[in-house]
């Protein structure tokens, strides 16, 4: 039995979600579901592709540019199709079921959970810092921090959104601080700023394939249009603050990096870039306060996840193309409980799987993929309903979406080029998705 066509916005269902989040709610959750790992050791990858301090501030800047341009792509789509989903409704709406499912699969099997996981395991790391005893339970840990964010989701946006505000407040105060005091008593040196040369226009360009990596999530408030307030509004303004705040706050903390080592033995760093600058800038009794950060920094990112990740499956049951209990919603908190416990069951069971980094590694490409085709969407939807109401048009139309998505076509060819056997892993287990989106459709 064929899925009906999709020319508008779908049915009301019966038990439908509750409107009860603001712009900042959702833009907390920008924050917070985009300033993850990649900041604490992209830039290292960045200083060895521009050894320039000031054309690699550069790079993060035109990064958030980009990010930006989606951004704004993505808030016209909410603000035309304000329901829970984000990406999945406009690709299911602009390109048919089967590509909305395949971006849908593909956050249920890596994108949502395969990040919650990487994010939970790492937070067990830092854990067992201060309680050394704890250092064999890390697999134990890590589900703990899933489970209770699950918990606290699934009892509805009222719990859920105090203590996801509260995190995200959190991981920017302590961003705003380190940054703060790094540059009025830190022992850096400004004069790590100096220029020496002009950088090639091709390292420039390949380092921004990175940056943009690590600005992804900035469409995360799309995902909650159903549960927003005013949502032609407010998930327009969510996405643009939630987005600008993480400019600024990479640009400081890009700015602080070089403040406390120079650019090139930057680029020779291993992955504990924030240890390192903590220890140059503080001393070695700073370490402490650093994990402490980092721990509710991946808080923060996993609460994020696990809230915006099963709207999309949510949505996805609801057009009969994933398991039906996740198309409910909890009759007393008003969520897709089924779906976040799924999420969260999953996410697990890749936390015990030893897999996880090479599921996610496979699949990261998919992130940006989507998003693009996303951004595609807006031009096939103003070209299909040109007389569909618009409460807010795209910024800089159409040429800030278009090199929006020019620049992640380049970075998905990047990807197949420089890393040819994991993308092309990750395009079968993309691909994958297909026999799973006909079984479920014959099953309707």
């Amino acid at each position: 039995m064929a899925l009906p066509a999709h020319s508008g916005p779908p049915p009301v269902p019966i038990a439908g979600l509750v409107r009860r989040l603001g712009p900042v709610d959702a833009a907390a959750i920008v924050i917070s579901n985009v300033i993850g790992g990649g900041i604490f050791f992209v830039p290292i990858i960045v200083a060895g592709l521009v050894p320039n301090p000031l054309s690699m501030l550069a790079v993060w800047l035109v990064g958030g540019a980009l990010a930006f341009a989606g951004a704004m792509a993505y808030a016209e789509l909410a603000a035309l199709r304000p329901h829970a989903g984000g990406e999945y409704v406009y690709l299911r709406d602009a390109f048919g079921p089967l590509a909305a499912f395949l971006t849908g699969w593909t956050s249920f099997v890596a994108g949502f959970s395969g990040a919650i996981a990487a994010s939970a395991v790492a937070l067990a790391d830092y854990v067992t810092r201060f309680v050394p005893l704890a250092s064999g339970a890390r697999p134990a840990i890590a589900m703990t921090a899933i489970v209770a964010l699950t918990l606290i989701h699934v009892r509805g946006l009222g719990p859920g959104r105090i203590v996801q505000n509260v995190l995200a407040g959190l991981k920017v105060c302590a961003i705003v601080l380190i940054v703060a005091l790094g540059f009025a008593i830190g022992h850096g040196s400004a004069g790590n700023f100096a220029t020496e040369g002009a950088t090639a226009p091709l390292p420039w360009l390949l380092a921004l394939v990175p940056v943009m990596f690590s600005y992804s999530g900035w469409n995360a408030a799309a995902y909650v249009a159903e549960e927003v307030r005013d949502p032609a509004r407010n998930v327009p303004r969510a996405l643009a603050l939630g987005t600008c705040a993480v400019i600024v706050v990479y640009l400081a903390l890009n700015a602080l990096y070089v403040f406390a080592i120079p650019v090139a033995q930057l680029a020779t760093l291993d992955a504990r870039l924030m240890d390192t600058v903590a220890e140059r800038l503080f001393g070695f009794a700073a370490g402490n306060m650093i994990a402490l950060f980092t721990i509710i920094s991946l808080a923060a990112s996993i609460s994020a996840m696990v809230l915006a990740g099963p709207r999309v499956y949510f949505a996805m049951a609801r057009d009969g193309i994933f398991v039906r209990a996740a198309g409910r919603v909890h009759p007393r908190f008003h969520t897709p409980a089924a779906a976040i416990v799924a999420q969260a069951v999953w996410s697990s069971i890749l936390v015990l799987s030893g897999t996880l980094s090479q599921l996610v590694n496979y699949t990261g490409f998919a992130v940006v993929l989507f998003s693009a085709i996303a951004v595609v969407a807006l031009f096939v939807l103003r070209r299909r309903e040109p007389r569909a109401a618009r409460p807010f048009s795209a910024l800089g139309y159409p040429w800030a979406p278009a090199i929006f998505v020019i620049a992640s076509a380049v970075m998905v060819v990047n990807a197949f080029w420089r890393e040819p056997q994991s993308t092309l892993v990750g395009a079968v287990v993309i691909l994958l998705g297909v026999p799973v989106y006909y079984a479920f459709r014959t099953r309707t």
